[in-house]
């Protein structure tokens, strides 16, 4: 059943879990069952809170498991004005070939009662990859940002007691997280031509680089120390890296504010990134496909129908989901505000691009 063209979501919870799940801390990791309706068929399943600052909003995210090992996330998208930003920079993703989680926008009444307009993500889990036909060997979460391939913890300023740190193993074997542990270490220690053989030999550097320009091209300044998945490809051994919790992208931050179109920087953040653009050949590689995208996946024009549709499609009902912290007047201005980003933000890379590319080639030219 839908209602205003999107999809409904019923839940039913009994009493005595509607009140544990109230009155019990919102970091708890416990579920709790109910019934749930999907697609006009009720089942049984489990639900707990989800998220990080947003635990602490009144209009709270949920992670909901089926019984057949379905894992769903339905995020308020609270702090986002237009609740787009998550769902067109997956869909960005996609474009440019990085997979990342399908989404829709759904309504969701719980027992009987609207609670509004939700996003429900696609887990990054083994049913993601099995889905897309990809093997892996292991998959990894970065949950925090301790994730950000450093020996030195962000907060304490010392060095960290575990290299996986920041880190949690969703699948795999504990050889799986000694593995990262020996790739993150080796970054530190090698340089020159070693460390290209070793980010070779165990990173897809082609795959690293897409989900790089990605990050830059949408602004996500929260996405390179955390949120985000690595997972180790089972045929060829190799690391990759998806994207997870974009919210903050298209011009605004992670809790709503405008933060301009140069937040990012177009080297991005991270040892890892770093590491890899200091060798010449993936450095050249990362500004000739980010030159590529800005002319033709990352323009206004080419995203104009995708923001157009999704802000379309949930505007009806935006209008009377009185549980959002937004003014849909606020919800109406944010496709040309998201386009004047996506206009800016070129201009702002393309520049750059022009000066590093030249300052290469100086540097090419001198070493000769």
């Amino acid at each position: 059943m839908s209602i205003g063209g999107l999809p409904t979501r019923r839940i039913h919870i009994e009493a005595e879990h509607l009140k544990e799940l109230s009155q019990r801390d919102v970091w708890s990791k416990r579920f709790i069952p109910i019934q749930i309706e999907l697609d006009g068929r009720w089942m049984p399943a489990m639900l707990r809170h989800r998220g990080g600052h947003t635990r602490n909003y009144p209009k709270k995210s949920f992670e909901i498991q089926l019984e057949d090992g379905t894992t769903l996330h339905w995020n308020a998208e609270y702090d986002d004005p237009s609740m787009l930003r998550n769902a067109l920079s997956f869909a960005f993703f996609n474009m440019i070939g990085v997979p990342a989680s399908k989404t829709r926008h759904c309504w969701v009444e719980w027992n009987g009662q609207p609670i509004g307009i939700y996003l429900e993500i696609e887990a990054v889990d083994r049913k993601f990859f099995e889905s897309r036909g990809i093997g892996v060997k292991s998959i990894i979460y970065a949950v925090n940002d301790n994730a950000g391939f450093g020996l030195i913890d962000p907060e304490t300023r010392r060095r960290k007691r575990s290299l996986f740190d920041g880190y949690e193993l969703k699948n795999g074997e504990t050889s799986d997280r000694v593995r990262l542990i020996s790739f993150i270490r080796k970054l530190h220690q090698l340089k020159g031509e070693r460390l290209r053989v070793h980010l070779s030999n165990q990173l897809d550097v082609e795959q690293y680089l897409k989900w790089l320009s990605g990050a830059v091209l949408t602004g996500n300044y929260d996405g390179f120390d955390q949120n985000y998945t690595l997972f180790e490809n089972k045929s060829n051994r190799l690391y990759c890296i998806l994207p997870w919790d974009y919210e903050g992208t298209w011009g605004r931050n992670c809790y709503g504010k405008p933060c301009g179109s140069d937040l990012v920087r177009i080297q991005g953040y991270n040892t890892l990134t770093k590491r890899v653009l200091s060798i010449p050949e993936y450095r050249k590689s990362y500004y000739k496909l980010l030159s590529y995208l800005l002319q033709t996946a990352f323009t206004a024009e080419t995203l104009s129908p995708t923001i157009h549709a999704m802000h379309d499609a949930i505007s009806p009902l935006i209008r009377y989901d009185h549980t959002r912290k937004w003014t849909y007047a606020v919800f109406e201005q944010e496709p040309p505000y998201i386009l004047n980003y996506i206009r800016e933000r070129r201009a702002i890379l393309q520049s750059r691009l022009k000066l590093l590319t030249k300052s290469d080639r100086q540097k090419m030219s001198i070493l000769k």
